[in-house]
């Protein structure tokens, strides 16, 4: 039986975060205004405490909740030790491109004793979001929150109808703080070995037994599971959001089917399932629907996929586990109910979206060109082992920022951004950027474009591109098979911003390159991203470098501290041996 703590702890928990049964989605576009500010706090999510990086003294962080067409600001006040970023999961930020919220990309870091204002339009997009610190790996130390947006036809575009609705987030948790682990991670002769969680979270809540973690400074006294009270004979809505740093997690209602209704912010006909796979950064609702028979009390079980993990971690424990109460259940009693049979998923990939259609309908039109990335890691000097894209491994510039050069070169009349790929109205940008740590596609005005990723690496990349929803056109294992272009599915294919190329797989992806910007793609194993697995592209090149930086972006790249919380840079282990 599960009681409730005695007294307050200083931080408070993020939350059930259940979503405004009285909100107005016919409301007039309006402007949402938040102050947040980051702080270090030590917390115990899960029993243990460790130093995390926090949003309003609070775990996860606020919910954000808007219609589609509301202006959102937030004032960001940094006082932790580190710098920080605010990145906007999902968001196109059409015309706001510089509060995309990406380090070395968009925008210079929130150095420590700084302050940041984000204001952006939220217009074209509804659905499940959520937000982060694109800093180093501070999403694994706290930084993160959901970012729901409804819109008009949100009741008719889901096709089952549900009474109450939920954000529901898992998150692999570590007992270390997430630079320590990266030290560790990218110091030569690691071979791509990440660090494997020690646990997992909903919600932010976890109970471990603290008599398993003796070296540690573990108080389980204030720590409860995750509870819902869902009304029986009616459906209930849970968006669920994996975001955490590693792993895949595979989830499921004991004795309860659901049905998919959401994939990434796109509307889906409803297919049902036992259990859902979803990777780092994917975002799926599922609507579930008990009756008078079913039992009154469930485990919700989010289980790690712990077959990718490189090494074993003798402390971690795999399954985290909520409860579902349909009805009440005065006395605390804990579940009884049964597992599915099915056979426990053991590969680290996609769920398969085969069955699941959008909605609103919408074809793929016809690529102009196609581009091949090789994802996979190389061991190279100094036996540093990192990610590439091609040959290109990133390496983020903190005080000069990608889209700064860009707009800045346009205003000189700098030939290295204006006419970089010459006569083609898209290519690769080998002038303006150094290939080896920014591999940068640059097009002029609207292409379509199909990225073919092929990976030789054997762990999972679920890929992510900001400021667009892509076409999911197909998945697999091994090689493409080009002889198949001509049948794949373009007349209504999945729309997402997330999508893995499993371990010596591959992944083809449709996109319109029709939002002007400097858009980064990348794994959203954040291990993998910091190891460089990250490019750029820059589309429509004259719009943006038509635009003028806001002098507050201008003027984060002056402060002093913008590199605290940021990836080691490589040359730090230079000298230490020889090859």
């Amino acid at each position: 039986m599960w009681k409730k703590p005695q007294g307050e702890s200083p931080i408070q928990y993020g939350g059930d975060y259940v979503l405004d049964p009285t909100w107005d989605f016919d409301a007039a576009p309006k402007r949402r205004e938040y102050t947040w500010t980051i702080e270090d706090h030590d917390f115990n999510p899960d029993g243990v405490y460790r130093p995390m990086m926090l949003v309003n003294r609070q775990f996860p962080g606020p919910l954000i909740e808007c219609n589609e067409g509301d202006t959102i600001v937030v004032h960001v006040e940094n006082k932790a030790v580190n710098a920080t970023s605010i990145h906007w999961h999902g968001l196109y930020q059409n015309g706001t491109n510089h509060m995309d919220g990406t380090i070395g990309i968009t925008q210079c870091p929130i150095a420590p004793s700084s302050s940041f204002t984000y204001e952006f339009k939220v217009d074209g997009q509804s659905g499940t979001y959520w937000y982060h610190s694109h800093q180093g790996v501070q999403t694994s130390d706290g930084l993160l929150g959901p970012f729901v947006i409804h819109s008009r036809d949100e009741r008719r575009l889901q096709g089952v109808k549900y009474s109450t609705d939920h954000v529901v987030m898992l998150q692999d948790h570590y007992h270390d703080t997430s630079s320590s682990l990266l030290m560790d991670y990218l110091k030569p002769d690691q071979e791509n070995a990440e660090p494997v969680p020690d646990g997992a979270l909903i919600n932010g809540r976890a109970v471990r037994n603290c008599d398993d973690l003796p070296d540690r400074r573990c108080d389980n006294s204030t720590t409860i599971p995750t509870i819902m009270n869902l009304p029986k004979n009616a459906s209930h809505r849970l968006r669920i959001i994996n975001v955490g740093a590693f792993a895949e997690f595979q989830v499921q209602i004991d004795e309860q089917e659901f049905a998919v209704t959401e994939v990434d912010g796109t509307d889906v006909n409803p297919a049902y399932y036992h259990r859902l796979n979803i990777n780092p950064a994917q975002r799926y609702s599922i609507v579930i629907s008990p009756d008078s028979k079913s039992t009154s009390s469930v485990w919700l079980r989010a289980r790690m996929i712990k077959h990718c993990f490189a090494e074993p971690n003798p402390h971690m424990q795999e399954e985290v586990r909520g409860i579902i109460n349909f009805g009440s259940n005065p006395a605390g009693a804990l579940p009884s109910s049964k597992n599915w049979d099915e056979q426990i998923e053991l590969e680290c990939r996609d769920l398969n979206t085969t069955e699941l259609h959008p909605v609103v309908p919408l074809a793929a039109p016809p690529a102009d060109t196609l581009i091949y990335l090789r994802s996979n890691f190389e061991i190279g000097a100094w036996r540093l082992s990192r990610g590439f894209f091609n040959t290109s491994s990133f390496r983020p510039s903190m005080s000069s920022p990608s889209l700064h050069r860009v707009i800045d070169g346009y205003s000189h009349g700098n030939e290295s951004f204006t006419n970089a790929t010459g006569s083609a109205p898209f290519g690769i940008n080998s002038q303006g950027f150094s290939v080896a740590t920014e591999l940068v596609y640059q097009t002029t005005d609207v292409k379509v474009l199909d990225i073919l990723v092929d990976n030789f690496d054997d762990g999972n990349h679920p890929l992510h591109l900001h400021g667009y929803k892509f076409f999911v056109l197909a998945q697999g294992h091994g090689y493409f098979n080009y002889s198949n272009y001509e049948s794949l599915n373009v007349l209504n294919p999945l729309r997402r911003d997330t999508a893995s190329v499993e371990a010596f797989g591959w992944t083809l992806l449709r996109v319109v390159l029709d939002n002007p910007g400097m858009w980064a793609f990348h794994c959203h194993v954040s291990w993998h991203a910091e190891a460089g697995l990250l490019m750029q592209f820059l589309v429509d090149a004259d719009t943006v470098g038509s635009w003028k930086m806001p002098q507050a972006n201008v003027d984060l790249c002056e402060r002093p501290g913008i590199e605290r919380g940021g990836s080691p840079k490589d040359e730090i282990w230079y000298g230490h041996f020889k090859d």
